[in-house]
């Protein structure tokens, strides 16, 4: 794995992390007195976080790709506190930049480890290349 590759890995790791735990600490430590159950908390905060868990530790790019669509939700979620909540302002800005971090680092990550894997699409011009030739053997 290339430098820089590894660089947007460990941050997407890391940041992914950190948004694990400022969510579930968030939720259960800090807000005392919240009108939702445990596990409405767990089922709509938490569970979308941990989707991804398996491929992200794993390093499959496919799976940081797509996890930057349920960080889009977190990055929602900061801007909404950080703006309705003066009192969770503070926390609303740390998931604000650790979605950020995760975004980015997710986004390069699957591009950069992407392409070292030739995972890539092909050009149009490519595949219809390659139909020609294959009804041109039939």
């Amino acid at each position: 794995m290339n430098l820089s590759t590894s660089f947007y890995r460990y941050l997407a790791l890391l940041s992914y992390a950190g948004l694990l735990i400022l969510v579930a600490s968030w939720n259960f430590v800090v807000v005392e007195d919240t009108p939702y159950s445990g596990l409405f908390i767990f089922l709509v905060y938490i569970l979308p976080l941990l989707l991804p868990l398996k491929g992200i530790i794993q390093a499959k790019p496919y799976t940081h790709a797509w996890a930057n669509f349920i960080v889009m939700f977190y990055l929602l979620h900061g801007f909404t506190i950080s703006y309705a909540e003066p009192a969770l302002r503070v926390y609303g800005i740390i998931e604000i930049v650790l979605s950020t971090l995760m975004f980015i680092g997710c986004s390069f990550f699957a591009r950069k480890r992407g392409r070292e894997l030739n995972l890539g699409l092909k050009k149009l011009k490519q595949e219809m290349q390659e139909e020609r030739d294959r009804f041109k053997g039939v």
